[in-house]
């Protein structure tokens, strides 16, 4: 009896410290007078992004409800406080002027334990600069600079899926371009990154392009747990904690090994990605196989969604205005016949109205919601009673700042022309964050854009695109997906165009 009654009294004691541990965490931003929502356990603040909501609204209801309550309000990511940031003023000093005091993200990593979750973007301080050096020039664009290699790949890439939209339009011109884009993305990464050709355009179920899936929909834990990781970094990684499921794990470790092995034995070079990544490995820098796998897979996995999902959101937008659809068909028919007929690397330049429907499109729909930073040390804002405290998350929901109205007029509009000079002149320099800013933005965001570029051009030369009783009108987002991502697909009447 004795025994049974010391261990209640152990639990009783154990729930009542969790209790005001969790109590007293929730009163963070209250104690500093900071404005925030009330937090409820366990989500915190994201309870309806966690059960009913996509994150985009939840997030975009937070950021208009608080942002002109300062420069920026309290939050709780599970049990963890953070904060939105809302003046783009203290945009611009967190991801440029002041970076020095912002360079972290604060993801999780654990390179002994989770090989592959030690990428570029998650990891930080001098790791991340010594990697951030090691991999930029893949993706420089200058004429001698690695894009240019790739550039004709991507484009024998693209004349496969004019290849395979060919037959699926005779058969069916209702097409389901999500997939079939995402397929795209697959083979154009899978080979400039890997150097292998994953042919998932002639074959879905292949193996990347299966694995590719699962990396955004199978998880290792669910979200509740994997709050409490990000929370508590440092116990989680001292219990050996990973957040990436075995099966990718191993597929990615297993592809890389192979390639690197493969190259070096038979002396194969092919200026992409991987062979940087060989060469930084034999000169000494102490580059391993594992820190390639890291890098290779977030080139992969980021690079192959985000793209895809731009270029259907696009064509998405240009078969529901189709004068724009018609203006930069012009355009990209114009570029071809400068060039006799073919599409060359420096037609990319030459087209604005190309550059400006991209841009809108990563104005309406970002892939990547918020940044994410940590706070090194306090920080003081212009208001004295806003301090950042030191080790904070902050997160600046770049799609809520770009779908704010009073920024973007009838932001739900698509115009290509809020991209105009004259246009952007008008506006704050933080109020289009697609890629981020500062030294520590998207590091392959010209090769996403080229790819993008190429894609687009290739399928308005060849195709007319238009909506039809499948299209989801307005979209519905993925709840599971963390980027934005359209649920069941996008279905637009595809019609080939007589040159």
């Amino acid at each position: 009896m004795v025994f049974i009654a010391t261990l209640v009294c152990l639990i009783i004691t154990a729930a009542s410290l969790i209790a005001y541990f969790i109590k007293r965490r929730y009163n963070y931003w209250k104690r500093l007078g900071i404005p925030h929502d009330k937090p409820v356990f366990p989500y915190g603040s994201v309870k309806d992004y966690m059960t009913t909501r996509h994150a985009r609204y939840v997030m975009q209801e937070y950021y208009d409800k608080y942002k002109n309550a300062g420069p920026f309000a309290g939050m709780y990511f599970f049990i963890t406080p953070a904060i939105l940031v809302l003046d783009l003023d203290l945009v611009k000093d967190i991801l440029i002027k002041d970076f020095h005091n912002f360079s972290d993200r604060g993801m999780y990593t654990n390179e002994k334990d989770d090989p592959l979750s030690g990428h570029l973007f998650s990891l930080d301080g001098e790791k991340w600069r010594t990697m951030r050096n090691t991999v930029s020039p893949t993706f420089t664009s200058t004429p001698s600079g690695k894009m240019k290699f790739m550039f004709p790949t991507i484009v024998t890439v693209c004349d496969e899926l004019l290849e395979v939209l060919s037959k699926s339009v005779e058969i069916d011109p209702v097409i389901e371009i999500k997939d079939l884009l995402a397929r795209f993305t697959t083979d154009v990464i899978g080979t400039c990154a890997f150097g292998i050709e994953c042919n998932s355009l002639k074959d879905p179920n292949v193996e990347f392009r299966v694995v590719g899936v699962k990396a955004f929909t199978k998880t290792r834990h669910g979200k509740i747990v994997e709050g409490l990781i990000f929370g508590f970094p440092n116990l989680a990684k001292k219990l050996g904690m990973r957040l990436i499921h075995d099966e990718i794990h191993e597929f990615f470790m297993r592809v890389v090994r192979e390639t690197v092995e493969y190259r070096e034995k038979n002396s194969i070079k092919r200026n992409d990605f991987m062979d940087l990544m060989i060469e930084m490995k034999n000169s000494g820098s102490g580059l391993t196989v594992e820190q390639i796998a890291a890098q290779a897979f977030i080139f992969f996995v980021a690079g192959y969604e985000t793209s895809s999902m731009t270029m259907g959101f696009a064509l998405y937008e240009l078969a529901r205005n189709q004068e724009i659809q018609d203006k930069l068909r012009a355009e990209i028919n114009s570029c071809y016949e400068q060039h006799n007929g073919q599409f060359k690397y420096e037609a990319m330049s030459e087209m604005p109205y190309m550059e400006k429907v991209i841009k809108e499109t990563l104005r309406k729909y970002p892939p990547s919601l918020a940044l994410m930073r940590k706070c090194r040390n306090d920080y003081p804002t212009k208001n004295p009673k806003f301090i950042i405290p030191k080790g904070t998350i902050l997160m600046i929901q770049a799609d809520a700042i770009q779908n704010d109205p009073e920024i973007y007029p009838n932001p739900d509009k698509f115009d290509p022309e809020r991209f105009s000079p004259e246009e952007v002149q008008k506006r704050h320099p933080m109020t289009w964050l697609p890629f981020g800013d500062g030294p520590r933005n998207c590091v392959g965001l010209r090769f996403g854009k080229m790819q993008i570029n190429i894609g687009l051009s290739m399928l308005l030369r060849n195709y007319k695109f238009d909506c039809c009783e499948k299209t989801q009108i307005p979209l519905e987002f993925d709840i599971k997906n963390p980027l934005l991502s359209s649920k069941g697909g996008i279905y637009l009447r595809v019609e080939k165009i007589k040159q």
